[in-house]
């Protein structure tokens, strides 16, 4: 989900709901049995009993199956939508469903408080401004909806997502989302705010929509939506020319791990049961952190006066507002801003927003001790996780942890981590995808990244974040020098794509922006002729780029440490007569314990193996002293040293130092230039073959 930055007049009468809703308004724009077909076809792709009525399609031509000549599979990705999110936020935000059993008419209706005539869409005004008053009828007319800025009808229907399957994409992320504070604010409810409970329905629901499709082609397994959780799964799908969906979470407070007055209102126990729940579902990525800091991580800040009305969220929900300091390195979080927001009258007496340096754009909330044990659950369960959302602080401690144990699981699926942290994600065989923005931002922004794409030989994906609260493209005029011309040839070759039609409403994209999920294919058309076709054949690429961050993580195996339990020693070691600061200590396999120096510079960590190994990667997880210039040296007899790596430019943390596989039985890290006034500390150092 991600952030409306639309304005809006405020009638006065309506002051009041609007101080109440504020806080919803900004955290969610940060951010849900068939009838025989009278024109039934024996091909594969068309059903043998669709709902009589419903949308068309108004794409001809066969599905492309199979892989390219290289054996990669082809196709799109969108990396974040949520079909679902009309369940999330208590049933009653995101009006419509993806698709019904009574048929189209039944799902793509508005909610009932927006009749007659919208006087009651709280959050349609909020979030488009004016009166919020519109049509409410959709099927057959949909005068006013859907549309690329509405934010709370459903733009999922399935045969729209069908449109963009024949229009060439073959994997789609459905990310179960809900927020339990939006739900407790918004009047119009239906159901428990409980957030794991919203997950479960949304997760059932989806195997629910994948079972209604089945039945138009004759029986389970038959139709073209298929959940897979593995991609071999997902590979063997996309031969077939079906569309690969993958189940992933995106909420505030995952496993009910909030934080009140920074106490953790989880455990470990509630991690591995709520991964082990999900896992079941079929879930194989998510946000640990959204919007909220919570247990396990620190959020990446909204700005201005949406990131001070979330900030009222944050307190509301946590007891604290955010607490910021100056960034370490180049990557920042947004800056929050002093824009004032209605959402401060929700505040106790006597409460204020706190002022914030400009110089402090960094969260100081990271990645907690919980949060780094789910962080290692998810790698054990070989899952993805996405960093979208996450501080830069947390963001920073979760690469570190994935490149010391060389884990490509990680995913920026919707452009809200810091773009400085780009080539590490791809280093470490990550995936990145860009928001839908329209054609000229994308189609700008991908040509930025395109060298990186090229040094790693990667694709590129999109995240719609459909049914996110999030704005869409708007249309580029009909009067542009080169708008969509319908009908248009997939980017494939094999398939004609004309204008949509559901109902008495036909879709150009030049002239209604991207309304719906049907319009996906329309879009990259339109990226095509604004960008390049460069730009589409990186996109044509990403589903293989996807599956391939997948597939690795999934045979990721933990490497063996061989300091492990490893006889230490050290030039000193500090004193202590309450606590052990031996050398043994940064081998014992226990984080909680360390080795800590004397405080001067010139001092050594040495780690005998007991034979002679070949060792090309040595993690050093430090405490908070530090080595700022230090060696990592390698010797087969304990006498003769040679260096295998080094810096001067060290700054805490986990480190990982890489180098060609080299013969050794010791291991030295020899500090050179302390980073702090301490000595340096080190909680736990591994090295490994592999």
């Amino acid at each position: 989900m991600t952030v409306v930055r639309r304005p809006h007049p405020r009638s006065p009468h309506r002051k009041r709901h609007l101080a109440l809703l504020s806080l919803l308004l900004v955290v969610l724009s940060m951010t849900l049995g068939p009838t025989p077909s009278s024109a039934a076809g024996t091909d594969w792709w068309t059903p043998s009993a669709r709902p009589s009525p419903d949308s068309q399609i108004n794409v001809t031509g066969e599905p492309f199956k199979g892989t390219n000549s290289a054996g990669e599979v082809r196709g799109f990705v969108d990396a974040h939508n949520h079909i679902m999110a009309n369940e999330a936020f208590g049933g009653r935000l995101i009006c419509g469903k993806p698709f019904s059993e009574a048929g189209v008419a039944d799902a793509l209706k508005d909610c009932p408080e927006h009749y007659p005539d919208g006087s009651l869409a709280i959050f349609d005004y909020i979030t488009n401004g004016g009166d919020g008053k519109h049509d409410p009828v959709g099927w057959p007319t949909f005068k006013d909806w859907p549309a690329y800025d509405s934010m709370t009808h459903q733009q999922n229907y399935y045969a729209w997502i069908e449109r963009a399957w024949r229009g060439g994409q073959r994997v789609l992320v459905n990310d179960l989302v809900t927020n339990g504070v939006i739900c407790s604010v918004y009047p119009f409810k239906d159901r428990s705010c409980d957030e794991m409970t919203s997950i479960r329905l949304q997760a059932e629901l989806t195997y629910d929509m994948q079972d209604y499709i089945d039945k138009m082609y004759g029986g389970t397994g038959k139709g073209w939506f298929r959940i897979v959780t593995d991609s071999a799964q997902a590979r063997e799908v996309i031969k077939q020319g079906k569309l690969a969906v993958i189940l992933g979470v995106e909420t505030s407070e995952p496993f009910g791990c909030k934080q009140v007055l920074d106490i953790a209102q989880c455990d470990k126990e509630d991690i591995d049961k709520g991964l082990d729940e999900l896992y079941d579902l079929g879930v194989r990525s998510m946000f640990l952190c959204h919007k909220f800091d919570n247990a396990l991580c620190g959020v990446r800040f909204d700005e201005g006066g949406l990131g001070t009305a979330i900030n009222v969220g944050q307190f509301l929900s946590t007891g604290t507002f955010w607490k910021t300091e100056k960034c370490t390195g180049p990557q920042h979080d947004n800056p929050i801003g002093g824009a004032a927001s209605e959402a401060e009258e929700d505040l106790p007496a006597g409460t204020e927003v706190p002022e914030y340096d400009e110089d402090a754009q960094c969260n100081v909330r990271g990645l907690t001790d919980l949060g780094e044990y789910a962080v290692r659950g998810m790698m054990k369960r070989n899952m993805m996780l996405e960093i979208d959302h996450m501080s830069v602080k947390a963001t920073g401690r979760v690469l570190d942890i994935f490149e010391a144990e060389q884990y490509p699981g990680v995913l920026s699926s919707h452009s809200w981590m810091d773009l400085n942290w780009t080539e590490r994600v791809y280093s470490l065989g990550g995936f990145v995808a860009q928001y839908m923005h329209g054609s000229e931002e994308f189609s700008t922004e991908a040509k930025r990244t395109n060298a990186l794409r090229d040094k790693y030989n990667v694709g590129y994906g999109y995240g719609t974040d459909m049914n996110g609260v999030g704005g869409w493209p708007a249309p580029r005029g009909a009067d542009t020098s080169n708008p969509v011309k319908y009908p248009f040839t997939s980017v494939d070759g094999g398939s004609v794509i004309d204008k949509q039609t559901t109902g008495q409403r036909t879709w150009n994209l030049n002239t209604d922006g991207a309304a719906h999920y049907g319009l996906v294919p329309d879009w990259i058309e339109d990226i095509r002729l604004v960008g390049g076709q460069d730009v589409v054949n990186d996109l044509f690429r990403g589903a293989e780029s996807y599956l391939d961050t997948w597939g690795a993580s999934e045979s990721h195996k933990a490497g063996v440490n061989l300091a492990k339990g490893a006889s230490a020693t050290a030039s000193s070691s500090e004193s202590n007569p309450f606590t052990s600061y031996a050398p043994g200590r940064a081998v014992d396999g226990d984080t909680g314990t360390r080795w800590a120096s004397d405080w001067s510079d010139d001092q050594w960590l040495r780690i005998d193996l007991g034979s002679t190994q070949t060792v090309r990667r040595v993690t050093l997880d430090w405490e908070r002293a530090y080595g700022k210039a230090y060696r990592v040296e390698l010797s087969t007899d304990g006498s003769t040293w040679k260096t295998a790596w080094s810096t001067t430019s060290g700054d805490g943390g986990l480190d990982t130092a890489k180098f060609s596989g080299t013969p050794a039985r010791y291991v030295r890290v020899h500090g050179l230039d302390r980073g702090t006034d301490w000595g340096y500390s080190l909680g736990e150092v591994g090295v490994y073959s592999g």
